[in-house]
């Protein structure tokens, strides 16, 4: 029973508690948000114009150089220009890299940065060095694309001296670049992620990007259109937008230890860059190195000598033995790195640095070298970890020390998965799906409390509708796909974001799109049964083996029913998207439609009970015919409200009981999860880890996109436990649309005792509790400013005050 609960501002935290600070002030540590032109009128075209390289098809494969030297009188408080290329670019000054991009967008919002680049400016001559490289026919799917160009415009009268368009640009075709496409037979999978690297290094200008470099022999840029804002103009290439996400960020790291040589042995402390490694001429010589965790990086080699060399760079998640499995990933006896490769051939030169035009994905690292008749001396191998700025502000504390590991890997695959986009998975796609994403964003907005790249997606899937009304399954993309039950996860984004964050205009702003989604699943319900009928386009759910890719049809994960109607699980997401969206009509006035949505989201309920509810089996099947049965339908089912009360605790404790189900895979889970806490079942949540810990005892340093065997070692769907152990375990919910009220109601399961931390809106949730007996609950919740919140516990809800609440139930 109760006994007390006191509001309290400050008061002693228990001591078997690990963490004694007081309730944080400030709200969480964010990455700066990109700058902002100050002079730059968006009303207007720019006064700068797209350059590109003469004589070349701007369609094709190619890496260009462009250069422009300029003076200063004094050395410059300020000097903010904004800059964009088509496909990608990399910016140095003096030298030193500054930023690469732009954000990934589409030509009709394509992205462009700014950035202030005085404190890489001095007295006297200066050079803008940008690197632009378009990958043509190899482009990943994530790039799309108009054609290769350059735009540079400088804020200000200072920095108008290197506008593009205006003369002193130079530019050169820089042919020691070459693609080297993955092997896809090789690796036996679909990989659409960029080529690899091929340079020649005796055909690149070395120095180019340093003062005084001699560019007299290189070419006056073809001068195209002025760059446009989006919405100015008419027949546009491209809509100029400016960055709304911070840039990625680049870290030094050094590569793992040695795990294998062969031919030649590097010297204690070459993967340390402490000792060069030497190889004699006429050598075949490899070596592996393991990272230790997989990593998204720019390789770094640094080499001397060696005219003649060859040197191949290879990547990969994890070894594999003869039959092609992976195994456990600590081990390297009888397993071979098979992977994307980058090839450079050094021109004898001193301390040549090669590095990559994108980051790779690797745990493992091989490196293969075959010198001609000089000696090749490798002064340094190195790399520049990269991603989205992510910034860890929550914490997770337990009594069971197995979840600090689920929590640590958790967060690694996070971050892997985030770059410009979130993405499902680094090292085969870069691509980004609603149904990965809408669990990055929630991860995103209780470790971090950044919100700005979930924006950026809803934003995107928005942009990204077809005539038809549905959202593209990913996007940005150049190959257009549809998975028609992702759109319904978009609109499910839109309520996640509206419950988490006071942004009336933002959300606003998707009704037009939440509408037409619905209209589409509207037309595809069958009159005669009620449920939706024939789907086009793709209608994935999850990838249980019953459900598995079929090569001929080129579609898999499919429910029955998907392609010739009566499908449960989908009707039911229908109607969870449905009553989702009423929400949100609700809420903006919109009546009408709200009740109609509600109706309709009945109406698909009962249809659902009518014919697929099996009586015998006291299950909801799959479809009418009642001959397959699935984890997947119970779960919609409850989330549905197509069974509530008693009963739908019932149906899910048989769901998990009954071993002939088609089970939810680590994907699919997440949504088991909701189910199992509607009913009461949170506490077994932790019972659930089951997969999670499998993998970890593999030796994944991330989490997989599926159970052995897996294509992708570090899948974004998979890191959801992260989000759990906050939301779930701690119980930190948002107890009213935009955060304004706070739920907290803890699933502990086994633990005795736990401690979390949630960024807020306002400031940051703390909870802290400690079980007494098989009932009672010891500790404290501590809540924002203006946040009041309610605790829920053992079927009491307790009233919380914003400050500190100390709890003794």
């Amino acid at each position: 029973m109760m006994r007390r609960i006191l509001p309290l501002v400050a008061m002693a935290v228990l001591s078997s508690l690990p963490w004694t600070s007081t309730i944080l002030a400030s709200g969480p540590a964010l990455a700066p948000a990109p700058l902002k032109p100050e002079a730059m009128r968006f009303d207007r075209a720019w006064r700068a114009r797209w350059i590109a390289p003469p004589a070349v098809s701007l369609a094709d494969y190619g890496v260009y150089l462009f250069r422009r030297e300029f003076d200063l009188a004094t050395a410059p408080a300020r000097f903010v220009v904004s800059v964009s290329a088509d496909n990608r670019y990399r910016l140095f000054v003096n030298g030193t890299s500054v930023c690469f991009g732009p954000q990934a967008g589409e030509p009709l919002s394509w992205r462009f940065e700014t950035v202030d680049l005085a404190p890489w400016l001095r007295v006297g001559k200066n050079v803008l060095a940008i690197q632009v490289w378009n990958f043509g026919e190899h482009r990943p799917y994530a790039q799309m694309s108009v054609s290769t160009g350059l735009i540079v415009q400088g804020d200000g009268d200072l920095a108008q001296v290197v506008d593009t368009g205006a003369d002193g640009w130079r530019v050169h075709h820089d042919r020691a670049w070459s693609p080297l496409p993955a092997d896809r037979a090789a690796l036996q999978t679909f990989i659409v992620v960029s080529p690899g690297d091929e340079v020649d290094g005796a055909k690149h200008p070395w120095g180019w990007r340093d003062v005084g470099f001699d560019d007299r022999g290189w070419a006056a840029p073809r001068v195209l259109d002025n760059g446009t804002p989006a919405g100015v103009g008419t027949d546009i290439e491209r809509w100029l937008w400016p960055r709304e996400i911070p840039l990625m960020e680049e870290t030094p790291q050094r590569l793992g230890r040695v795990r294998r040589a062969a031919g030649s042995t590097p010297p204690e402390g070459f993967s340390e860059g402490k000792a060069a490694w030497t190889i004699p001429p006429r050598t075949t010589a490899a070596v592996l190195l393991d990272q230790g965790f997989e990593t998204n990086a720019f390789p770094r080699l640094t080499v001397s000598g060696g005219q003649g060399a060859a040197i191949t760079l290879a990547y990969a998640e994890a070894l594999v033995d003869a039959q092609r499995r992976k195994g456990p990933r600590d081990e390297i006896e009888g397993r071979t790195l098979i992977g994307v490769e980058d090839r450079f051939r050094p021109d004898g030169g001193a301390r040549r640095v090669f590095t990559t035009l994108d980051y790779r994905t690797w745990r493992y690292f091989e490196l293969h070298v075959q010198t001609g008749d000089e000696p090749l001396t490798i002064d340094d191998l190195t790399a520049d970890a990269t991603g989205y700025p992510l910034a860890l502000n929550a914490r997770f504390s337990s009594d069971d020390p197995a979840l600090a590991r689920i929590w640590e890997v958790g967060w690694r695959t996070a971050r892997l998965c985030a770059a410009d986009t979130y993405m499902d998975c680094p090292y085969y796609e870069r691509l980004q799906y609603v149904g990965d994403t809408r669990i990055q964003a929630l991860i995103s907005l209780y470790l971090s409390g950044d919100d700005r790249l979930m924006r950026n997606a809803i934003a995107l899937y928005d942009r990204s509708r077809l005539p038809d009304g549905l959202t593209q399954s990913r996007y940005p993309s150049r190959s257009p796909q549809v998975i028609s039950p992702f759109s319904l996860f978009w609109i499910g984004m839109v309520h996640d974001y509206w419950m988490h964050r006071d942004d009336r205009t933002f959300v606003a702003a998707q009704q037009r799109g939440v509408d037409a989604v619905l209209s589409w699943f509207a037309e595809h319900v069958d009159a005669r049964t009620g449920l939706l009928g024939p789907l086009p386009y793709w209608s994935f759910v999850d990838w249980p083996d019953a459900w598995p890719w079929n090569n001929e049809a080129r579609i898999g994960g499919e429910p029955p029913g998907a392609r010739t109607g009566g499908s449960s699980i989908l009707t039911l997401q229908y109607a969870i998207a449905l009553d989702r969206a009423a929400d949100l009509a609700r809420a903006f006035g919109r009546g009408t439609e709200a009740a109609a949505w509600a109706k309709a989201a009945a109406d698909l309920r009962a249809a659902v009970m009518a014919q697929c509810w099996d009586a015998q089996r006291r299950l909801i099947a799959d479809t009418p015919e009642k001959s397959s049965f699935s984890q997947h339908a119970q779960a919609v089912g409850v989330l549905s409200g197509a069974i509530e009360g008693a009963a739908a605790r019932e149906l899910v404790e048989r769901t998990l009981a009954d071993s002939t189900l088609i089970p939810c895979t680590v994907y699919f889970r997440f949504y088991l999860l909701r189910a199992m806490k509607q009913v009461g079942l949170g506490d077994r949540y932790l019972d659930q880890l089951v997969p999670w810990h499998d993998m970890l005892a593999l030796g994944l340093s991330t989490f997989a996109e599926r159970p052995e065997p897996t294509r992708s070692d570090c899948h974004a769907w998979s890191a959801s436990p992260i989000y759990e152990f906050l939301a779930t375990v701690c119980g930190v919910e948002p107890g009213s649309p935009g955060f304004k009220t706070v739920r907290v109601e803890p699933h502990l399961g086994r633990l005795q005792q736990v401690e979390g931390l949630v960024p807020h809106p306002r400031g940051f949730v703390r909870v802290g509790i400690v079980r007494r007996g098989a009932r009672g609950l010891q500790g404290y919740v501590d809540l924002p400013s203006d946040t009041p919140g309610v605790l829920v516990w053992q079927g009491f809800e307790i009233p919380l005050e914003p400050g500190r609440n100390r709890i003794d139930l």
